[in-house]
């Protein structure tokens, strides 16, 4: 925040818009509390974009209906058994849920839904004290009965009363104390670390989706590595992403290698610098995030220290991808980002050979072949993977990069996306080898592949001649 007066004043400017001015009318007509709630009073306080309208009042679920219809567009009943109607006014969506008292079994953080009397009991239940605030409409009296202001001003994260209930009640609030540590770049309270790291083990009653849900959250904010470093630190990222905390080599006294813990975490941050920089789509981008955090999980396996004290981690990019795809399937993310991710680890360190020798035309091809729709994400991986700071190095690195783009640029300028196709299609080689489809067919299509890209443009009639003689060879 850059002064109180100023966040007041958003807070303000936050109240007279229509959304809220209309249900401040309706439910004090109508004899009901009601309360600006969470994010937005905590976003209008930061001076960060205030995306979504929560309130929280009185009024049953069926009153609340009743209210909202006549000034609204549209209504849904989103959440009727949590107490939760959302409607449409002036082109906005708002959710209200009637007071909420909560009360936690201790075997699963699905809470018994019971209905409160007071807004500050419905603020005591939230997890944060910096979402624990509200305003009073429409008299616009700030209600903060657990300090979230201080700890705004404080830039800091801590739960309404003691953090082992809080998680204890909820174990997915302590991935989201990490998650908001990078969203809103606070720090969290010491007492807050130590229940974390306490109560980490009671992770196990949260679904598979939703710790990957706030991983996914975590991973697209602006600067992920405190919310990261703060998993690891507390041992939550032992239980939910145990190859990071794995990156954590011991390092030999004889031997030498970068850390690779922190090597990562450095990847991961110049990737989101490229990932702007560079204007790529989509931003953020959560396969490319999620390669730069794990392109050397293979490392701790295939870590060996040779003579001299050389440590080697050969075939680590293979080994990587492999306990990529087995790592993001058991927290159940899509077999796209899951396929995504291993292939841009496997290929991340295909580039470097281009350094040791100039390649051929056939190699640049086969680059761009192999990294498909991924090859944006792999230039960005392949760059934010230099972090040596040896700048004669970096630079060496960074022009020969340059160089291969340029490069790839040219081809494709030249011949287009053909750079990547046979000269002769399917349909085409059936009808010359008489053919039907079948097995035979792609061993022709691939045998003009490898042609095209190593020799480029052949033409029909060379592309023909050079089909008819591999078949004869074949027969």
């Amino acid at each position: 925040m850059e002064n109180v007066a100023t966040a007041v004043q958003r807070l303000g400017e936050l109240a007279e818009s229509r959304p809220v001015v209309t249900l401040a009318s309706a439910f004090s007509a109508a004899g009901k509390e009601l309360a600006l709630v969470g994010g937005p009073v905590r976003d209008a306080f930061l001076g960060r974009p205030v995306t979504d309208l929560d309130f929280a009042t009185n009024a049953t679920p069926d009153e609340v209906l009743a209210l909202v219809t006549p000034v609204s567009d549209a209504q849904w009943d989103v959440g009727r058994e949590f107490g939760t109607i959302a409607a449409r006014i002036g082109g906005q969506t708002v959710e209200i849920t009637t007071y909420r008292a909560d009360a936690y079994d201790g075997a699963t953080r699905k809470p018994v839904v019971e209905f409160g009397d007071t807004l500050e009991d419905d603020l005591k239940r939230r997890d944060f004290t910096v979402n624990a605030m509200a305003l009073r409409l429409p008299e616009r009296v700030l209600v903060d009965p657990w300090g979230g202001f201080e700890d705004l001003l404080a830039r800091r994260i801590s739960t309404p009363g003691a953090p082992e209930t809080s998680f204890g009640d909820d174990p997915l609030r302590m991935l989201r104390a990490a998650r908001f540590t990078s969203q809103l770049g606070f720090t969290v309270a010491e007492p807050t670390v130590q229940a974390m790291r306490d109560l980490a083990s009671r992770l196990d009653i949260v679904s598979v989706e939703r710790v990957s849900d706030e991983l996914s959250k975590l991973l697209r904010t602006d600067d992920p590595v405190p919310g990261i470093r703060l998993l690891v630190d507390t041992g939550i990222a032992q239980l939910v992403l145990p190859e990071v905390p794995a990156l954590r080599l011991e390092v030999d006294e004889h031997a030498h290698h970068k850390d690779v813990y922190e090597h990562s975490l450095i990847v991961l941050e110049q990737a989101i610098d490229l990932e702007k920089s560079r204007g790529h789509e989509p931003s953020p981008d959560l396969v490319l995030r999620l390669a730069a955090l794990l392109h050397d999980i293979g490392k701790p396996s295939t870590r060996k220290i040779e003579s001299g004290g050389v440590v080697t981690f050969h075939h680590h990019d293979v080994v990587g991808a492999k306990l990529s795809t087995k790592r993001l399937r058991a927290l159940r993310f899509d077999n796209d980002t899951i396929a995504a991710v291993s292939r841009l680890i496997e290929l991340h360190l295909r580039f470097f050979g281009y350094t040791d020798g100039a390649w051929t035309d056939s190699a640049v091809r086969r680059y761009v072949r192999d990294a498909g729709p991924l090859l944006e994400r792999l230039h960005i991986l392949t760059r934010a993977d230099v972090t040596t700071r040896n700048r004669k190095k970096a630079d060496r690195l960074s022009f020969a990069y340059d160089d291969l783009e340029d490069r790839i640029a040219a081809i494709a300028e030249a011949e287009g996306v053909a750079a990547l196709r046979p000269d002769l299609d399917g349909e085409r080689i059936m009808q010359i080898l008489d053919l039907k489809p079948g097995p035979e067919v792609g061993q022709a299509y691939r045998f003009l592949l490898e042609l095209r890209l190593d020799e480029g443009p052949l033409g029909e009639e060379e592309a023909e001649r050079r089909l008819l003689t591999w078949w004869a060879a074949r027969r």
